[in-house]
């Protein structure tokens, strides 16, 4: 097994803060900070070097850190073979994403699997993108969907993390009901130009998806509102605040004052939704097995969507 303090040196890096390494790898602050302590006066190597109120990685860290998940992704397929050659599976499975995916992708998932597998527990999280990467490289869960973006292209998650492509999910445009266009099946972003639209806060994946169908149109949208929330996004519209776009996973709900309609026309946006898993942990059977079915279904739901009207 990998060294816990190894573990727990890898979980810092991430994070590069000792107390949410501490909730990470559930031991306490001062636990977490024995062990890095401990860690360096083994290895006789300056891994951390106080900075501020804190510490940070030294360069031979950082250089230490990255050989070592090399070691840990050879771990990492060791174990899948070794599962595979025995048929055994793990005890407990652990399942994370965001919101839309844990309700629609993930709960079926986990249900099949409490079923199929009843010996094995599965343990179900609902969390931010980030939060996904640092459960699974804390090894607090085994199999993340999250929405593909240019933050997790970087070398070091690439190191650590590998991805598959569960699908591209279109970008449906929400309308309240008595809006001009609400009677069209479809309609262009280059028709909605002038309206006042409801979107998440900047920095987030929506809004850079919002934004990109905007600029390749040449056109600067009004954003009238933000909403984190599907909800909240549905709710302003009913009231007639504007216009939204909404994932063709995400449902709509029993709101009888909106509509949703597709969109056409050069800007179809749409956001990939990917499962990540620790690299080298492809060929585990749970994995392998849970990927297959996260496919199949996310294929089911976006052809029985798209074969829908969508009203």
């Amino acid at each position: 097994m990998i060294d816990p303090r190894l573990s727990t040196l890898r979980v810092f890096s991430s994070t590069g803060n000792v107390a949410r390494t501490a909730e990470l790898t559930g031991y306490s602050p001062s636990a977490v900070s024995a062990q890095l302590r401990e860690l360096q006066r083994g290895l006789g190597i300056q891994l951390l070097i106080k900075d501020g109120r804190g510490v940070r990685l030294t360069a031979t860290g950082r250089h230490f850190v990255a050989g070592l998940d090399s070691i840990v992704t050879q771990w990492e397929l060791l174990m899948a073979s070794s599962r595979t050659a025995s048929g055994q599976l793990q005890a407990s499975f652990g399942l994370g994403g965001f919101s839309t995916a844990a309700a629609e992708l993930l709960a079926p998932l986990a249900a099949k699997l409490r079923t199929s597998r009843p010996e094995m527990e599965v343990r179900l999280v609902e969390a931010q993108p980030q939060r996904c990467l640092d459960l699974l490289l804390s090894e607090r869960i085994d199999l993340a969907v999250i929405v593909a973006s240019q933050s997790q292209t970087g070398t070091l998650v690439q190191a650590r993390f590998e991805q598959t492509v569960l699908l591209d999910d279109p970008l449906d445009v929400v309308l309240p009901a008595d809006h001009p266009l609400a009677m069209n099946k479809s309609v262009s972003l280059e028709q909605l130009a002038d309206d006042p639209w409801i979107t998440e806060s900047e920095h987030s994946v929506y809004r850079a998806l919002f934004v990109a169908a905007f600029t390749s149109l040449g056109v600067t949208p009004h954003i009238a509102h933000e909403a984190v929330e599907w909800e909240t996004m549905i709710a302003f519209i009913g009231a007639g605040l504007g216009v939204g776009l909404l994932p063709r996973l995400a449902t709509l709900g029993s709101v009888d004052n909106v509509v949703r309609r597709r969109i056409t026309g050069v800007a179809k946006p749409s956001r990939r939704i990917v499962a990540v898993t620790r690299k080298g942990s492809l060929g585990s059977p749970m994995i392998e097995e849970s990927l297959k079915i996260l496919q199949d279904t996310a294929k089911e739901i976006i052809s029985q969507r798209s074969a829908e009207e969508l009203d």
